[in-house]
């Protein structure tokens, strides 16, 4: 094997062993030897990709806001939705993504900054707003920048209360609920009977874009026809 690609291996296992202690304990009960035993590598391997717990925890925290990216729709609004259940679905089946949840909600980890996770889902969710607001979907009083931190405070809130009452088995439900109570304070009527608000939003979206990213690589490993 490469060099390369087993540092990326490495890498990767450091992560996820990282995010499986994180999730079981959290940042301030976790330790540098709890990740080692778990990924089974050295520490010198540790720490020529993590300089520091801090770091390790950093980057797990990132992975909660990436792959995010999703299909454009014509209505903004739609794609706000996407989002909420994308993310929820991938809550629910990602370890990586529930480990850097875990990393946001814990408020005994008072050593690293949870910060980043809440600005960048109020950066996003204000975006989409604002767009929606461009292409008339919203209704006259709406304040973008204030609703996102309202729809991002609720759904950290429902987060929480899932994980705590079934460990996010039943968040799906919870997260819709969340959207069908907000998004008539915030829409136009004739806005919202077009939205697809079905709880399996969040898996379709998943198999959306991995079928498409899948297309994408085949598309790009396949060599031109010479000229005759």
């Amino acid at each position: 094997m490469p060099a390369q690609e087993r540092a990326i291996r490495t890498r990767q296992n450091i992560m996820l062993a990282a995010a499986t202690v994180f999730n079981e304990r959290g940042y301030k009960a976790a330790t540098i030897a709890d990740i080692l035993t778990t990924a089974g590598v050295t520490k010198g391997a540790l720490y020529f990709h993590f300089p520091s717990k801090d770091d390790l925890a950093q980057e797990v925290l990132a992975t909660q806001n990436r792959n995010l990216t999703i299909p454009e729709r014509p209505s903004k609004t739609q794609e706000l939705i996407d989002v909420v259940m994308l993310h929820t679905h991938r809550l629910q089946t990602d370890p990586m993504v529930r480990a850097a949840v875990r990393l946001t909600m814990d408020q005994l980890s008072t050593e690293f900054d949870r910060t980043g996770p809440f600005r960048q889902w109020a950066d996003l969710t204000r975006q989409r707003l604002e767009q929606a607001r461009d292409q008339g979907e919203l209704l006259p009083h709406v304040n973008p920048t204030e609703t996102a931190d309202v729809l991002v405070g609720a759904y950290a809130g429902i987060q929480s209360m899932s994980h705590a009452l079934t460990d996010y088995t039943d968040l799906t439900t919870r997260a819709n609920a969340l959207l069908r109570h907000l998004l008539p304070t915030i829409t136009l009527p004739s806005i919202l009977t077009s939205l697809d608000l079905n709880e399996n939003r969040g898996a379709h979206v998943y198999t959306e874009i991995h079928t498409t990213t899948q297309k994408s690589r085949k598309g790009d490993s396949t060599e031109e026809p010479e000229e005759p």
